[in-house]
Order: C-alpha cells, then sequence, then structure tokens
C-alpha cells in the first residue's frame, strides 16, 4: 500500500527509519509539511528528494491510499479530515484529536466514506507489552486486580526548543503521555468504565532553559500534575500519574497486581524492555523471556498492521475505538478533579487481539 506522510517535524525520522521492516506492506510515496525545508529533509533520509511535494498534491495523489498525520495535536483534526474528505484512510499521531467532538466528528466521516482511522501510539504491538499481555492471557499472575502506572518528569523545556505547546490546550502530560499509560493498560485489562482524578498547576510559569532559547519563561495554561484512578470494566482498579513536575524517583513504569502474583511491564513509551513477574506459587521475581527473537520494531508497526487489515479486511489494533476510549478517558480525568466527583464514561472497546505468530 502506497502511503504518504503530512507533518515532517521531530517524530518522522522515527517513523522513516521503521518503514523499511515493512516494505512487502506498505511503502512511503510522498512526504509534505507546511515548512518545505523539513519535507525536503525527510524526503532526503527517504533517499528520494522527489517524494517532497505540496501537502494539496499528496492528498490530490491518485496511488496514496492512507496517509500518516504527524502533525502537532492542535492540528490533528482539521489534517485528518482533509485526508479523509480526500477519500484516504488516516492513521493519526497522539491524541486522536483534542476534543471529544473533534474525535466523534472524524469517526463519523471515516464511517460514511467507508475509511479507516488508525492512531498512535502503538508501542503495544512491541514485544515488551505483547509479552505481558501473553503472561495475562495464560493466568500466570491469576485474575487482575490492581495496576499502578506513571510516566512523570520535570518537563520540556530543559531541552525541546520549543516547549510552550506542552504547556497549552491539548498539551500537558495527561495529553502527551498519557496515551501509552491508558493504552498498554487497556490492552492489558480492558476498557475503563469509570474515573476519578486530581490534577494542578504545580508552577505557573516555566522558563526555558534548552541551548538556543536559555531564559524565556512563558505561562503555563493546563494542568502539569495528574493523578487518576481508574475503574476497568471487568473489576480492577489502577492508579497514574502522569507529571511534569517531578524530578527522578524510583516509581514502577506500570505493574500488574494479580490474584497469583505480580507483574512488571516496561516502559509502555518503548517497544520493548524486560518482562518480569513474581508468583506466588515460586515466591520470587523471574525474568519472563520475550516472545520474539527478532530485531525491535519501533514506531510505524501501527501503520503496517493497519495496512495489512485493510487488504485482509479485519479489524486493525491500534483503532480509532481505541484512541477514543483513551481521549475520553483523558477529559474525564481533568473533569473529575475540577467537578469534585467520579465520571462515569459511556465511551468503551475491545481490547486489540495480540499478535499472531506469523505476524
Amino acid at each position: 500500500m502506497k502511503i504518504g506522510i503530512i507533518g515532517c517535524g521531530n517524530i518522522v525520522g522515527q517513523y522513516i527509519q521503521h518503514s523499511a521492516q515493512f516494505t512487502d506492506i506498505i511503502q512511503i510515496s510522498a512526504v509534505a509539511d507546511m515548512d518545505t525545508a523539513k519535507a525536503q529533509e525527510a524526503a532526503e533520509k527517504l533517499g528520494n528528494p522527489a517524494l517532497a511535494i505540496p501537502v494539496a498534491d499528496l492528498l490530490a495523489h491518485s496511488e496514496i491510499e492512507l496517509v500518516i498525520n504527524l502533525t502537532p495535536p492542535k492540528a490533528h483534526f482539521i489534517v485528518a479530515e482533509s485526508v479523509l474528505k480526500a477519500g484516504k484512510h488516516v492513521y493519526n499521531e497522539k491524541p486522536l484529536a483534542i476534543t471529544r467532538e473533534e474525535a466523534q466528528g472524524l469517526m463519523a466521516l471515516a464511517e460514511a466514506k467507508g475509511l479507516r482511522i488508525g492512531c498512535a501510539p502503538d508501542t503495544f504491538l512491541g514485544t515488551g507489552i505483547q509479552t505481558a499481555l501473553s503472561v495475562i492471557n495464560k493466568g500466570l499472575i491469576g485474575e487482575p486486580v490492581a495496576a499502578f502506572a506513571q510516566m512523570a518528569g520535570h518537563g520540556m523545556e530543559s531541552w525541546h526548543p520549543n516547549p510552550e505547546f506542552f504547556y497549552q490546550f491539548g498539551g500537558g502530560p495527561m495529553f502527551d503521555v498519557g496515551p501509552y499509560i491508558l493504552t498498554a493498560l487497556i490492552v492489558l485489562m480492558g476498557p475503563v468504565k469509570r474515573v476519578t482524578g486530581s490534577a494542578k498547576i504545580s508552577f505557573p510559569e516555566r522558563t526555558i532553559t534548552a541551548a538556543g532559547r536559555t531564559g524565556i519563561s512563558f505561562p503555563v495554561e493546563v494542568p502539569t500534575h495528574i493523578t487518576g484512578v481508574l475503574d476497568f470494566a471487568q473489576g480492577a482498579t489502577a492508579t497514574i500519574i502522569t507529571s511534569f513536575d517531578m524530578w527522578p524517583h524510583n516509581l514502577p513504569k506500570v505493574e500488574i497486581y494479580g490474584s497469583l502474583g505480580t507483574l512488571s511491564v516496561p516502559d509502555p513509551n518503548q517497544f520493548g524492555g524486560e518482562v518480569k513477574m513474581w508468583r506466588k506459587e515460586t515466591g520470587k521475581w523471574e525474568d519472563v523471556p520475550l516472545l520474539e527473537a527478532r530485531h525491535e520494531t519501533g514506531r510505524i508497526i501501527g501503520v503496517a498492521d493497519m495496512a495489512q487489515a485493510i487488504e485482509e479486511n479485519r479489524p486493525h489494533r491500534a483503532n480509532s475505538a481505541l484512541a477514543y476510549h483513551v481521549l475520553d478517558i483523558m477529559h474525564a480525568i481533568h473533569e473529575a478533579s475540577s467537578q469534585g466527583q467520579h465520571i462515569e464514561l459511556i465511551s468503551s472497546c475491545d481490547r486489540p487481539a495480540p499478535l499472531t505468530e506469523e505476524l
């Protein structure tokens, strides 16, 4: 399947790098960006400068069937909408959209036109999460009863040259890193039915320390430390932390607590990592062998699975129902904090199917 990419910022290099593993499934046939220099740089990474074309030309390209939308979050809706209106499938970087209403509009448009929407993160298709999923599905730690997950640091201003958008509407730690945590938990434990949480702005102003713009200060518009509590449909509960306000810590990335043991899950922002398990019958921590011995994959595996699923007429794994459920949860945690109550979720989704042996 011939695909195009709109948005050639920091993340595009990873998509290009790992596309080489899936040349029997997908072929990047064009790249575009409002900044033509960025598009040209991406095309050169692909080894063909002619692949850099204007956005309008990419949308009109008769052979491109699917477009990867790597624009900033605030542009996800408008770009994805234009892709769908052009009659092409779209795969968004996370989050699916900024608001529920935007996401619902995209999903309705795709359904009306017989098209598909995919969405990052696809890290759950890596060996780390897939191995952890296998442990749970085999019942090795019993029935999951609780979980803890966090992605917490001290913000982006120390390394990112333009960190302001991380602290504006549509940003913040929940919308930036929350999709990794929530997607992993849903894959491992199923959909969420109710949430509550606390969210705050710890520091109303941030100062850039990254080289090039050192000393520039800007206001913070969104909560930067969020603690959420999730009630899953199957009965388990989980505590999550997303923060731009924490210095180094010793908290686990993700742990699942079952009736017969504990599962240590690797960083949900990575595709690999160590999986460890403690079981009542052994009374000790053990390394769990990863499911696959191949070299580690990376971003674009979700696109490859989506393209193959379209050809095979089966559901793709990094799908819009999963992405919308994640978006709904993120908004609900913020709303629970501001309203001082639990929020019952209307959305739900199916757990994505595990990768089969041939995949």
